[in-house]
């Protein structure tokens, strides 16, 4: 018996699918620096670092604006994490995590020296 399949997806359809996510990303990314600026105005990126003090886990939180560090106290730094963790709830916190309000880019935040220390050829310790 011959039953009709579909052997190709239209571009058309495709077009439309992609426009479509385009758009909801663009409200995400939108809504979240809308959200950031209302905590802190003027944040433009949102650092994590997680550190282990006296046995007890914590994270700390850097807000920076286009120009520098942005003055905010301690309950925006804590509002804008919480932000962050439920716009992003797969995101592995236990590493240090960098957010551009501007792209809506969550990257692990690795550390980096400048290559004139020498830092990159050293030997690993024991």
């Amino acid at each position: 018996m011959n039953t009709p399949q579909r052997t190709r997806t239209l571009r058309a359809a495709q077009a439309i699918k992609g426009a479509h996510a385009a758009r909801r990303h663009t409200r995400f990314v939108t809504t979240v620096a809308r959200q950031l600026d209302e905590i802190a105005p003027g944040t433009v990126r949102v650092r994590t670092i997680p550190v282990t003090r006296e046995d007890r886990r914590r994270t700390f939180v850097v807000l920076d604006s286009a120009s520098g560090p942005v003055g905010a106290d301690r309950e925006q730094h804590r509002a804008a994490f919480g932000l962050l963790q439920r716009a992003f709830p797969l995101a592995d916190w236990t590493v240090p995590q960098s957010y551009d309000a501007r792209t809506g880019n969550l990257t692990v935040d690795r550390p980096t020296a400048p290559a004139a220390l020498g830092l990159d050829t050293a030997e690993a310790r024991p």
